[in-house]
């Protein structure tokens, strides 16, 4: 799908607030409500606009650790990866699980909701993870910049 400056504009305004209606942001993208509701549609369907999204203050729910996993896997089997990656994506308080190229093969980002239930996190469900050779945990002390909106 050929992107237009038309659906850069809409796409501008959806990232400043994706909960805005449709009126709204067809009015602050310079477009008929109508027009604005057929390109939403024609971005969603070529899988532009993945989807809307809640964003969670996660502390305010009692969840005050965040902790970024470096994992390298053993190599020796071939399953290694998928069978790693499907038990990391049963485990609840995994977020975020992305893969790499290099020394570090995976990074899990977890959520807990103190250092006492991360450590029970960790050791009763991390480090059960089949074909683990090391870990590197970083605990964060602070979100400085999150989002994924670009200038379009």
């Amino acid at each position: 799908m050929q992107v237009t400056e038309i659906d850069r504009r809409l796409l501008r305004q959806l990232q400043l607030a994706s909960d805005m209606s449709t009126g709204t942001l067809a009015e602050r993208a310079g477009m008929t409500q109508a027009t604005c509701s057929r390109r939403l549609d024609k971005l969603t369907r070529a899988g532009i606009i993945r989807g809307q999204h809640a964003r969670i203050h996660w502390p305010a729910l009692g969840y005050e650790v965040e902790v970024s996993l470096r994992i390298t896997l053993e190599k020796t089997n071939p399953r290694a990866f998928d069978e790693f990656l499907a038990g990391a994506r049963e485990v609840p308080e995994v977020m975020e699980i992305q893969t790499f190229l290099g020394r570090v093969d995976v990074r899990l980002h977890v959520l807990a909701r103190d250092m006492s239930h991360y450590q029970h996190l960790y050791r009763s469900q991390i480090l059960t993870l089949p074909h683990i050779a090391e870990v590197e945990a970083l605990v964060q002390m602070a979100e400085i910049k999150s989002g994924e909106a670009l200038p379009l």
